[in-house]
């Protein structure tokens, strides 16, 4: 037997796969949502299997800080330097004991010391034994930090997320406004699709939907947008794989109805992959004109070539380039999607939160900048710059923004009014959602117009 097909043997199951995932989570760059795609496709595990592993691997990320508090005070030694195959196995068991009703904590117990001893031996099993079965004695009267000493630490402990972040927006918004926002971030989200009505009819989509006993809503802020609670598979459903719908967030539209393309428009989507607003961009051309899509990485926009296949758009260029120096002909409209800490999707990228540092953002401004700097000249005379981001920090969103109209007089702020919902526009005239406050990922965007 292989290297590779003995350690696979190893970490076989769902809960040895959770813990695979999340060692290399812990010690690579690697994106969580990458890996769990990886081992959906590749593990030889049932239906319920895979999804116990999903609802595991997300669920430990999502509550780590939570899980850790606990752990560290049941941890004979120093919980934080243990190895990471045992940390991420009492991880898993804990996460299980604490979380998870269905599971019977004798089994995630059981299967925790079963598979850290086929790894490390009986000491090992033994001691994880003691710390999980002392955690299940106590699971109704587990201690958390005291809010009257430190709110914050509180805060992070009990709502997840690193001490700075917490503190930082407890700042911002106020404590009791953080701590919906944190609570939001914790929650499951909802599935939300974008309908292509070059192919589908709303309504007709909404009455299949309706014969499968789908539960859905429509969106309260926009047009041709559905909520859908349980739709299993859904990258392999025959609608899915025709084109009838795309899987978009509510928040990555709304920048492509503040582009407001028309037919026989150039657009330039910079920054373009992974392809879903620009395959919004030529719905709403009705495939008429030129839409130029833009990343720095083939591979990336391999992923807009195939979003545009399956949804019959045919009017995309694709270009491999780098969007802070890219020279082009200029366009009606520019839509520069910005790279950014993406501390407004952590609801549905939970590993975020664990990846991102206060000093991250001073070298992200400067990406943006260099971006923005290089797409004023990308606009024609009378066209328009729409400026996004998935982030709900001002530094990367309004200072950034305030920064370039210092900068290029030339352009100026129209307001979102015209093109969104007015409840997602700040008085200042740019769009900024958050999801504790409109159910939709946190986000940004403006519209600027260029002098004639």
């Amino acid at each position: 037997m292989s290297e590779t097909a003995v350690i696979e043997n190893l970490y076989a199951g769902p809960r040895g796969t959770a813990v695979k995932i999340l060692n290399r989570v812990e010690r690579s760059d690697s994106y969580l949502d990458r890996l769990v795609d990886s081992e959906l496709r590749s593990a030889e595990m049932n239906e319920l299997d895979k999804s116990l592993m999903v609802e595991i691997v997300t669920g430990v990320i999502r509550w780590r800080n939570k899980i850790d508090w606990i752990l560290t005070g049941f941890f004979h030694g120093n919980f934080t330097k243990a190895e990471t195959n045992i940390r991420n196995t009492l991880r898993v068991a804990a996460y299980q004991i604490m979380f998870l009703d269905r599971v019977p904590h004798s089994a995630a117990v059981n299967e925790a010391v079963e598979f850290i001893k086929r790894l490390r031996g009986q000491k090992v099993g033994d001691l994880v034994n003691a710390v999980l079965r002392n955690i299940v004695r106590n699971v109704e009267n587990l201690r958390y930090p005291d809010p009257n000493e430190d709110k914050i630490q509180y805060l992070s402990v009990i709502e997840s997320h690193p001490y700075w972040m917490v503190r930082r927006w407890v700042e911002r918004f106020g404590y009791d406004d953080a701590k919906q926002l944190l609570d939001a971030n914790n929650q499951r989200p909802d599935l939300t699709l974008r309908i292509n009505r070059l192919k589908m009819d709303f309504n007709y989509f909404l009455s299949i939907l309706e014969q499968h006993q789908i539960q859905c809503s429509r969106s309260s802020y926009m047009d041709y947008f559905v909520k859908v609670r349980h739709m299993a598979d859904i990258g392999s459903s025959d609608l899915f794989k025709q084109g009838f719908f795309s899987i978009q967030d509510e928040s990555a539209g709304l920048p492509v109805l503040l582009l407001d393309p028309k037919p026989g428009d150039r657009v330039l989507d910079l920054c373009a992959a992974p392809g879903g607003k620009t395959t919004f961009i030529g719905e709403l051309m009705k495939n008429v004109g030129e839409i130029v899509a833009i990343d720095r990485y083939e591979n990336r926009l391999n992923l807009v070539k195939t979003a545009c296949q399956r949804q019959g758009i045919v009017n995309v260029h694709l270009v491999v380039a780098d969007s802070s120096v890219l020279q082009t002909a200029q366009a009606d409209r520019v839509l520069l999607d910005a790279p950014c800490s993406g501390l407004g999707v952590l609801c549905k990228k939970p590993d975020a939160k664990w990846k991102r540092d206060p000093r991250d953002f001073e070298n992200l401004v400067r990406i943006q900048n260099d971006i923005f700097e290089n797409a004023a000249n990308l606009v024609k005379p009378g066209g328009v710059l729409v400026y996004s981001t998935c982030t709900t920090e001002p530094e990367e969103n309004i200072s950034v923004v305030r920064g370039f109209l210092s900068r290029h007089p030339e352009f100026s702020i129209e307001s979102a009014q015209e093109f969104v919902n007015p409840a997602l526009v700040h008085p200042d005239g740019y769009v900024e959602t958050f999801r504790h406050k409109h159910g939709m990922d946190g986000s940004f965007a403006v519209r600027l117009k260029k002098s004639l």
